[in-house]
């Protein structure tokens, strides 16, 4: 697919030069390890354990003297213990799944919504949208910041919104046919799932208006972006974010170049780690990414461990340096059709059932082009039939409720779960290339 005409507008964080730039983060850094601090309980005992404080920042380099913060460390501080402003200044909440029944909460200020919209501005611009364009978002709203932090962006770049949401695919299609946006925002594998509804309509998907199509939330293949480039005629790019960093626009492709993610290094400093001893690599090689904010107040987040597996490559066509698209997970949380969900959460709710057992395996499919999640789980001597399909059904309707998948379960006899002679593997991935 050949990019659209690029006439790039670019804002003056992405004029800066590299010195400008390490400047500019140097001078931020700063001020985040401050605020962080001095209002974040959190961050003052974990500084102080570690024997630092941000006077101990002379060079961007010293960050790595500064102790990670992990998902563990948000879920013991809920759910508002991480916020560094006073509620009053909170104008909203997000929250994201955890290992546990508690989701990790983030807060944002009234400022912080307007960072947060500049760099998905950004970011729409990056790949290709400009302002009079029509954006169709149908990532989820709510909780989840895809949907909400979509469409303020899309709005600060001056775009109309088409705020759809996630689900009714076959009015998604209806509404791109009517209301013919030039940009869709979803998670790929739901374009694939609006890809299939176009062709039971008997409507052809390369004469919709779409001509960009940013997609993140869950990992995605080179051959999934050529099947939905060759599919709807238009330019497939990548838009990466989690919501303990600020939400989607954390980085972008450009649609000039396609060659990875653009990192917005003047809100974001990036790193990349050995994911087992902790110790920074140098750009080039393959480790866990983390991401410290420069410029968040409600909740400024340093040295965050994302579990993301990537490398830092120079920047192209930005100063800024990309990341690759992301490889895999140095952790054991999957990603199903957008949705976080990690063994535990699952386990919590197999437990709520008298019938079943603790010992259980997650197998991940891809039948067509949507992950499957099959929960096979044993259950206990002594249960009758009657007993096993009410299980089954209270289980598949507790993950959906609770986690947000539906799921197959298949419940077998004791002892048809193979055991692990040392730490429990629960997952079983059956994807080609193994989810990428």
């Amino acid at each position: 697919m050949a990019a659209p005409e690029y006439a790039p507008s670019l804002d003056e964080g992405e004029n800066l030069s590299r010195d400008d730039l390490s400047a500019l983060q140097l001078k931020r850094l700063r001020l985040t390890l401050e605020h962080a601090c001095q209002h974040t309980p959190h961050y003052k005992e974990a500084f102080d354990a570690a024997g630092v404080s941000p006077d101990d920042l002379k060079r961007l380099t010293d960050l790595s003297k500064f102790p990670f913060t992990t998902k563990a460390d948000l879920r013991a501080n809920y759910p508002f213990g991480f916020f560094a402003t006073p509620a009053e200044e909170i104008v909203r909440v997000h929250a994201s799944s955890g290992t546990t029944g508690k989701p990790t909460v983030v807060g944002y200020t009234k400022r912080d919504i307007e960072t947060w919209s500049a760099v998905v501005a950004r970011s729409i611009r990056a790949a290709g949208g400009r302002p009079g364009m029509k954006v169709h978002i149908a990532y989820g709203y709510g909780l989840f910041t895809g949907g909400l932090g979509a469409h303020y962006g899309a709005e600060a770049l001056g775009c109309m919104v088409i705020p759809m949401g996630g689900g009714q695919t076959e009015k998604q299609v209806q509404l791109i046919c009517d209301f013919e946006p030039e940009i869709i925002m979803v998670t790929p594998s739901y374009m694939l799932a609006i890809l299939d509804e176009f062709h039971r309509q008997g409507i052809d998907p390369r004469q919709s208006s779409l001509k960009i199509g940013i997609f993140g939330a869950e990992p995605w293949s080179e051959a999934m972006r050529s099947e939905i480039e060759a599919a709807f005629d238009i330019d497939a790019v990548d838009i990466y974010g989690l919501s303990e960093v600020i939400g989607p626009g954390v980085a972008n492709e450009c649609v000039e170049t396609k060659d990875g993610l653009t990192i917005w290094e003047d809100h974001f400093y990036p790193e990349i780690i050995n994911p087992e001893t902790g110790a920074v690599l140098p750009d080039g090689e393959l480790g866990e990414l983390v991401l410290t904010s420069l410029t968040k107040e409600a909740m400024p987040i340093i040295r965050y461990r994302t579990r993301d597996l990537t490398r830092l490559l120079p920047g192209t066509a930005r100063t800024m340096r990309r990341m690759e698209r992301i490889s895999g997970r140095s952790d054991d949380m999957l990603i199903i059709r957008g949705v976080n969900v990690f063994p535990s959460q699952i386990e919590e709710q197999i437990l709520k059932e008298r019938a079943l057992s603790p010992h259980y395996i997650l197998e991940v499919t891809r039948p067509d082009r949507m992950d499957e999640v099959k929960v096979v789980v044993e259950c206990r001597d002594c249960v009758t039939d009657a007993e096993l399909d009410n299980a089954a059904r209270e289980l598949r309707h507790h993950i959906k409720t609770m986690i947000g998948i539906s799921t197959m379960v298949e419940i077998v006899k004791p002892g048809g779960v193979e055991r692990s002679l040392g730490k429990a593997n629960r997952i079983r991935d059956l994807r080609p290339n193994k989810g990428q």
